[in-house]
This record gives structure tokens, C-alpha cells and sequence, in this order.
């Protein structure tokens, strides 16, 4: 009976719940399905406190806010629902970043790390007499490329190090915010008698996966007798060698396809930080300053963005990468295809590759927030840019939800169909690194003390 009565109980505090959202005017039994596209006018409706799957009958209530925009490429609205409210894009405000990195950088722009010494070489034993100096703020630098500075320091005739590393306070590796730890690591992943097996897989992946089989005869080493030190690079110490990462179009799209926070940040401190970026897209692309509201350029936290203003950010974005004959499939996910955060959406044989896309996710923060921004084909050959932004509720549910709501835009118009993406190993794209061996003193200005560009 006991148990029979808490049943009865919850039932009654569920039911009231309901009745003070309707009383509030925020409850909506279902949320408005896109329709096909029959004019110019758009169809709107206000964020629903409930969104409901109808795949199913026996489907539970979605609960949350949910903003929808959907619209052809030449701006004829599709369906609309709350897209002047603020939401919490999570991470698809990384498109946001990925316009002002393009816009101010360039697609070809390459983050580069400065090799520099204050001793002598003696070629015939090998050894550095002196410290080795490390610059440059590169977000994409990891094990396979320590491994080759390795090898570029040996073929300068390097194999010794009798001095310390010391590594400018910007210098970062394997995603660590630490100097001092990737340091560490470089330490380590020059030496061969130090090196981690996870370091040594990652040269050998990136070499077969290029086809180089030659750097694989020799095991390239440089042993450092110092320690590891913080700081700038001395006053008289001369270049030895730069390393530039791959394009920034492949960092977008590694960083983009894996929602990686930590290249997303340090890019974003390129760029002047969340605050400048923000200023940014108001200004370039004319939105109303409340409708953009960044606290972060990741996504992590609470940032605010109407569907409006996210629409006009994909827009500036696809305008952008134009310029540069370039689509978003270059540096965003394809669904189905590239790995990461869609690679498990989207995957039958009809909708493979007939999406592109940008996901959110903050499982805690605002209750609950999802979010996919992006494009999608039709059978016809229409492409529809879409705006689906969610929160206060269940992550998994959202996406569903969202899964639901473009392939049902997609049959309404025939089906799907796949935008023709020729994917790559993601291996490759960081791995179309330059590096320049000289003994002239050529390095960007500024970079001794670890304050130049990323």
C-alpha cells in the first residue's frame, strides 16, 4: 500500500508541475515539426519547456528548451522556433572560432615552433655543447612530431645535448596546458632510451600512413644530460631549425571533426581570448550584441547564442571558406564518415555523408545542453543550412530528437542524399608539417620569449 500511495503521490506533484508550466505559458505538448519549405514566411513558435520524439507512440516527453532554424541556401525559411531566445551552443560556438581564425589567419597559415641554441655543434662526436631552447605556441604539436625534431636535430649532426631544454612559457604538447609538462614529454620523446611506447606508435602510424617507409630504418635520438627549464630563450642563442604544423584549414579539421577544447582555447588565445572573438562576429557579420554572449571559444561553460545569430555564423563561415574555394566538409565533420563526435550519426547507407555538421554537448551545464549546426542534402540536390540548439534536459534525447528532425526535413524532399566527401586519414592532416634547418637568426619577431602569434 505504502508503495501504492508514493506512486500516487509522484503522479499528483507531476501532474501539478504541468499545470504551472501551462499556467506559465511554456508548456507545448509537441514541438513543431519542420514542414516543407511552401514560402517566404517563416514559421515560429516559442521555446518549448517540452519537445516530444514521435517516432513512437510509447516515446517519453522530451523535457527542455529547443530552438530551431532551418533555411535554403538562399535564405527562404524553412521552419523556425524560438530563434531570437538564448541558448547554450556548447561546442558548435567553435564554428564561431574557426570564421575569425580563417578571417584573420588564413586558410594556409601554419603555427609555428622555433629549435634554438646558445652553444657550439661538434659534428664529429655528436654533441650539443649548450642548451636547446624551444619557442611557439603550435596547438597540433604531439608525440610523432617530437619524434621528428629528433631526427632533424640528428641530421644537424645532433645526437647529445649536454645543457638544459628550456621551453618558452607558451610552448605546448600532446594538448598539455603545461609548459612544464610538455617540456617533459619532449624531454622524453627525443631520446629513444626515454621514449613511451604510445610516442614511438605515433611515428610509426604517421609514417606508414604517409608511405614513408625510409624513416623507419633508423630510430632517430637526441639524449639531453640537463633538466628541464621554464623560460626565455637566451639573448645570444642562434635558430637551429623551425617547425611549422599543417595548414590551418587540417588543425580546423581535426579540431573540429574531435571537438578538441584545448586546441579550441589556445587557437582562441591567438585571436585575443573569447571577449575579441565575440567583438568579432558582432562586427563582421552584423549581429546584435545581445544575441552573441562568449564566455569561452570552446563552448565549455555558459556562453548565450540565439539560433538567429548562429545561422548568420554558419553563413559568414561557409561565405568565408568560399573565398578560398574551399566547402565546410574541409574542416567540419561529415556524419557517417570522419571520425569523432558524428561518426556514430547519420551511418545508414542512404544518409551516409548527407550531413555536415558541428556538435554541442555540456551533459551539466544548464541542465543539460546539445546542439547541431550544419548542413544537410536532399535527394533533389537541395541544400538546407539547420540550427537545432537544446537545453534543461536529457543530452541522448536531444540528440535523437535532432537526428529525427533533419532526416525528416531530408524526407520531406525525397530523401538524403551524400554531398560526394572524399575522406583522408586524419593522420595525414597534421601531418603536413614543414620544418627549415638554418644557422641564420631568421624566426618571427618576438618568438624568444614565447609571445608571437600561435
Amino acid at each position: 500500500m505504502k508503495a501504492i500511495h508514493k506512486k500516487r503521490r509522484r503522479a499528483q506533484i507531476f501532474l501539478s508541475v504541468l499545470l504551472l508550466l501551462a499556467c506559465a505559458g511554456i508548456y507545448s505538448a509537441q514541438t513543431p515539426l519542420p514542414q516543407p519549405d511552401t514560402s517566404a514566411k517563416p514559421t515560429t513558435s516559442p521555446a518549448s519547456a517540452v519537445t516530444q520524439q514521435t517516432e513512437s507512440a510509447d516515446e517519453p516527453l522530451i523535457y527542455g528548451l529547443q530552438g530551431v532554424l532551418i533555411e535554403t541556401v538562399d535564405g527562404r525559411t524553412v521552419s523556425a522556433q524560438a530563434i531570437d531566445q538564448g541558448f547554450n551552443p556548447a561546442s558548435s560556438v567553435k564554428l564561431g572560432l574557426a570564421l575569425i581564425a580563417l578571417h584573420t589567419f588564413g586558410p594556409q597559415y601554419r603555427f609555428t615552433n622555433g629549435f634554438w641554441t646558445d652553444g657550439t655543434i661538434n659534428k664529429t662526436t655528436g654533441e650539443l655543447t649548450g642548451n636547446l631552447y624551444v619557442t611557439g605556441r603550435d596547438p597540433s604539436f604531439h608525440y610523432e612530431h617530437g619524434v621528428m625534431i629528433a631526427r632533424l636535430l640528428n641530421n644537424l649532426g645532433i645526437r647529445t645535448v649536454t645543457g638544459n631544454i628550456v621551453v618558452a612559457p607558451g610552448f605546448t604538447m600532446n594538448f598539455s596546458a603545461s609548459a612544464r609538462r610538455s617540456g617533459e614529454m619532449l624531454y622524453d620523446t627525443l631520446d629513444a632510451s626515454l621514449r613511451s611506447g604510445e610516442a614511438t606508435r605515433s611515428w610509426m602510424y604517421e609514417r606508414m600512413t604517409l608511405g614513408d617507409q625510409a624513416s623507419l630504418q633508423t630510430v632517430p635520438s637526441v639524449a639531453v644530460k640537463g633538466e628541464v627549464v621554464v623560460g626565455p630563450v637566451a639573448t645570444a642563442a642562434k635558430l637551429l631549425l623551425t617547425h611549422n604544423s599543417s595548414k590551418l584549414t587540417d588543425v580546423l579539421k581535426v579540431l573540429l571533426c574531435y571537438s578538441n577544447n584545448f586546441m579550441a582555447e589556445r587557437i582562441g588565445d591567438g585571436l585575443g581570448g573569447a571577449p575579441s572573438v565575440n567583438r568579432q562576429l558582432v562586427a563582421l557579420l552584423g549581429i546584435p550584441g545581445n544575441e552573441v554572449q562568449l564566455s569561452s571559444v570552446s563552448g565549455l561553460g555558459v556562453n548565450r547564442v540565439t539560433p538567429r545569430a548562429m545561422m548568420k555564423i554558419f553563413r559568414g563561415l561557409r561565405n568565408e571558406l568560399q573565398k578560398y574555394k574551399l566547402t565546410p566538409a574541409d574542416i567540419m565533420p561529415v556524419a557517417g564518415i570522419d571520425p569523432g563526435t558524428l561518426e556514430d550519426r547519420f551511418t545508414g547507407p542512404a544518409w551516409e555523408g548527407s550531413v555536415i555538421a558541428k556538435t554541442g554537448t555540456l551533459v551539466r551545464t544548464d541542465g543539460g545542453a546539445s546542439s547541431l549546426v550544419g548542413q544537410m542534402k536532399t535527394a533533389g540536390g537541395d541544400i538546407l543550412l539547420f540550427v537545432i540548439m537544446n537545453q534543461h534536459g536529457s543530452v541522448l534525447r536531444f540528440r535523437q530528437n535532432q537526428d529525427h528532425l533533419v532526416m525528416q526535413v531530408q524526407n520531406s524532399r525525397g530523401g538524403p542524399k551524400s554531398f560526394g566527401y572524399k575522406p583522408r586519414v586524419l593522420a595525414m592532416k597534421l601531418a603536413d608539417t614543414q620544418s627549415i634547418s638554418t644557422s641564420a637568426n631568421e624566426f618571427e619577431p618576438n618568438s624568444k620569449t614565447g609571445a608571437s602569434p600561435p
